[in-house]
């Protein structure tokens, strides 16, 4: 239709000066002296119009050749309107092609732990800890994480995560090992209501749901890690996400803070309950229930303030292979008598604006190994955090930004990723600093202060279940990509 326009403009115009020049002259004569005039006057009669056959004659072939001219133009205008067209919809249908929508990204974390005391002594308990396998004794620079994310909308209600790590040790080092592989299945185009089926964190507590990428301290707390180790499980979960939450979850994330993503305002959910990549080892499932809220305080006159409020509970029957166990308690296999676990958590979190506070705790009773009887049996559990942080942008008169934190944390119940589940006391002390120097590099640096039970080792070996102590300076860099 453009084209149509264009055309019969420009005949108009190039018809209009055409026509003009090729105007009929009218012409006149004289009654008595017959001569020819160009204007009528006294006693002139009108003899007719006339027109200059030449000159008509090639105004006509200018005119056809122009006409000629503009429609092999339009013909080619045409074609090429047709090419364009042509072009976006195989762009179009090359863009739904799901591979297409599939965006890649991960990061890289390096660390060195340097104790300050309590290094090992023969005799003696070794210091470890279940959050970093390289705290120990002849340990230096190690890689924590390797990750890589594929992610993407395969259209406007399915979407693809896939994330192997490559940074597991499996008595070497730095084997591949898949961490989360699941789809989201949407009710809706703005992802308020969905499914989420395969592999995937295990909605229970904050820190949990929240990325190593984007957390704060070295490591998770030990006391809601301890229901879920390695955060993760293979189930079904569903989520309910408002659109006006999610824009606010955004909205801090823009900010430059540390939510722990979405995974509802409410959420539920079944899964195995083996841990990850286990093999399921009985016929029950886990059940969990998730719940936070993130409220906006400007209606306190406290404007760009949010505080995240939230509770979650689950319960489940834990099964793992009691492989022999033998100490100077006693030996034989454990016997399992009672292996359900119930916990209850719940968490708050004031977002650093710039002043934060972060507090999280947890309460139940689960499958617990007893060194005394030998005996698996249910006991009571309970542990938490309370963390305070501080952000600092513009650091040193660049876009860099500086987190100084410390954090409290205790937890006196069972370890379940270890087998036969033995009995574990935690009480630590973090206290450091994140440095954002830019999107793709970060540096943190820690003092740490830890009271551990030792549940590393082998269980034969001299000072399995005793408690290590120490202090340790600790190292973070971290890449984004």
């Amino acid at each position: 239709m453009k084209l149509s326009k264009l055309s019969l403009a420009i005949v108009a115009v190039m018809g209009a000066g055409s026509f003009a020049e090729a105007v009929a002259l009218d012409l006149y004569v004289d009654d008595k002296t017959k001569q020819i005039f160009a204007e009528p006057g006294p006693g002139r009669t009108k003899l007719g119009s006339f027109e200059k056959v030449e000159d008509n004659a090639k105004q006509k072939a200018d005119l056809t050749a122009i006409q000629t001219d503009l429609e092999l133009k339009t013909n080619e205008l045409k074609a090429i309107e047709e090419h364009i067209v042509a072009q976006r919809e195989d762009k179009a249908k090359n863009d739904e092609k799901w591979f297409n929508k599939i965006n890649m990204r991960g990061y890289t974390q390096m660390r060195y732990n340097q104790p300050l005391s309590g290094d090992r002594v023969a005799g003696e308990p070794e210091l470890k800890s279940v959050g970093d396998g390289s705290i120990g004794n002849n340990s230096n620079f190690s890689l924590r994480r390797v990750r890589l994310v594929f992610s993407g909308d395969i259209n406007d209600y399915i979407s693809l995560y896939l994330q192997p790590d490559f940074a597991t040790t499996n008595g070497d080092l730095n084997f591949a090992q898949l961490r989360d592989a699941y789809a989201d299945l949407a009710f809706d185009k703005a992802h308020e209501y969905r499914i989420r089926a395969g592999q995937s964190k295990v909605p229970f507590g904050w820190e949990n749901l929240q990325s190593s990428q984007n957390r704060l301290t070295l490591d998770r707390d030990d006391a809601l890690n301890s229901a879920v180790p390695s955060e993760r499980d293979l189930g079904l979960f569903a989520y309910w996400s408002p659109s006006d939450v999610q824009k606010l979850w955004k909205d801090l994330t823009k900010k430059g803070l540390k939510t722990s993503g979405d995974y509802g305002v409410l959420g539920i959910g079944v899964y195995n309950g083996q841990g990850i990549n286990k093999a399921e080892a009985n016929d029950g499932m886990y059940l969990v229930a998730h719940s936070t809220y993130p409220f906006d305080l400007g209606f306190m006159g406290l404007r760009g303030q949010v505080v995240e409020i939230g509770a979650d509970a689950l319960s489940g029957r834990f099964n793992r292979s009691t492989a022999a166990y033998t100490s100077r308690f006693g030996s034989g296999t454990p016997t399992a008598r009672d292996n359900s676990e119930d916990r209850v958590g719940v968490h708050a979190v004031l977002f650093p604006q710039p002043f934060g506070l972060q507090a999280e705790w947890n309460w139940g009773a689960g499958s617990t190994l007893d060194p005394v009887t030998n005996v698996i049996d249910r006991k009571h559990l309970e542990g938490g955090y309370v963390q305070a942080m501080y952000k600092i942008d513009e650091v040193f008169g660049t876009k860099g930004t500086m987190f100084p934190y410390v954090k409290w944390q205790t937890y006196d119940g069972a370890w379940k990723g270890v087998t036969n589940a033995p009995r574990v006391s935690v009480d630590e002390v973090e206290a450091g600093v994140e440095y954002q120097i830019n999107k793709a590099l970060e540096l943190t640096v820690a003092y740490s202060t830890m009271n551990r039970t030792q549940i590393q080792t082998q269980t034969t070996a001299a000072g399995f279940l005793q408690q290590a102590s120490g202090d340790m300076i600790r190292t973070q860099l971290q890449f984004n990509y």
